[in-house]
């Protein structure tokens, strides 16, 4: 391996400057492969507004195939809701559905969490970048500058479910961070950036 100088990251401009973020560890290297080191590439990180409307972008892609494929499994399963008044506003009746495990909302859920992480692990290998990213001029990295590894990116993946596990909080984290990184991010030894 050659030892390689990790990017440096910038923070979004305020006021039209842009302050410093600390630099990431550098990998061990060793002696007998060393090339001379090359200047480390400046990228600015992405915050948190710009990284909510990237998915929300996604989640328009994502909810209409969880609805045509939780449809459509819900006829073959014989599974429905209970009621015939379901009205999507009443979050009461929701949390009612997911605390009496209603096996039509257990259902939709888990097909909900499955396309979702199905959508992002592919997008993420195959392109480094989601169809809202991709829209919003963004893509993830590792702490290298890299596009991130296979087995980096189902990590972060992962991440994703600790994030929605901890009520958002996961998400919400980006805003408060000084490298503007979610707990994704952090798992995965990631960053979305400008491109």
């Amino acid at each position: 391996m050659s030892e390689r100088e990790p990017a440096v990251l910038l923070d979004e401009p305020v006021g039209g400057t842009a302050a410093a973020v600390p630099a990431p560890t550098k990998r061990p290297s060793t002696p007998a492969l060393q090339r001379p080191k090359r200047e480390a590439p400046a990228v600015y990180v992405v915050g948190f507004w710009k990284r909510l409307v990237g998915g929300c972008i996604d989640a328009a892609v994502i909810l209409p195939v969880w609805a045509i494929i939780t449809f459509i499994v819900s006829k073959v399963a014989n599974v429905h809701l209970p009621s015939k008044k379901v009205r999507l506003v009443d979050v009461d009746m929701w949390v009612d559905f997911v605390l009496a495990t209603d096996p039509a909302v257990v259902m939709g859920l888990i097909m909900l969490i499955a396309i979702a992480l199905t959508y992002l692990l592919v997008v993420h290998i195959t392109l480094g970048r989601t169809i809202g990213m991709r829209t919003l001029k963004m893509k993830i990295i590792d702490v290298y500058g890299d596009p991130p590894s296979p087995a980096r990116c189902v990590v972060r993946c992962l991440g994703y479910l600790a994030g929605f596990a901890t009520l958002f909080l996961g998400f919400l984290w980006i805003g408060f961070d000084s490298e503007k990184r979610g707990v994704q991010d952090w798992i995965a030894g990631t960053y979305v950036i400008r491109v």
